[in-house]
């Protein structure tokens, strides 16, 4: 009896194993299928970030603020291109153990962009809907006669 629940305990551990290796393996492809889209996303963030620079000509020292910003943006599309994604997630979780508190840091920066994009936004959206809303003719509903 000892050895048939030693064998299937065996058995189950070697199937969780393997489980566990094929999803390491589909969210790796996954990831690295992705990897393309982000790398391209950041270089257009690049691009945009650049082409807003004509707006600081009287202002060079932003100017060359924002185009090393955008340079550091190309560099980093450049290194995802490059990379394998478990290359960058080791080099991230290195960062991250190295400076905690600056990773803790930035994402609250990130987070705080990031909520004021989509609040925003979701205010432009809504501008929109009401000025949709406006221009719709309103129905009117004749009033029931009284008895």
């Amino acid at each position: 009896m000892r050895t048939d629940v030693g064998g299937i305990a065996d058995a189950a551990v070697s199937q969780g194993r393997h489980f566990i290796d094929a999803a390491k393996e589909q969210a790796t492809d996954y990831a690295g299928k992705r990897k393309a889209d982000v790398a391209q996303s950041v270089a257009d963030l690049a691009t945009s970030l650049r082409s807003s620079t004509s707006s600081f000509d009287e202002r060079p020292n932003i100017q060359a603020v924002v185009d090393s910003a955008a340079e550091g943006l190309e560099q980093l599309a450049d290194s995802i291109r490059e990379r394998t994604f478990s290359e960058i997630f080791s080099d991230v979780e290195a960062v991250v153990r190295r400076r905690p508190m600056a990773f803790g840091i930035a994402s609250l920066a990130v987070g705080f962009v990031a909520a004021r994009f989509i609040k925003s936004t979701s205010e432009d959206l809504r501008d929109e809907q009401d000025d949709l809303e406006a221009l719709r003719p309103r129905r009117t509903v004749p009033a029931r006669p009284r008895a």
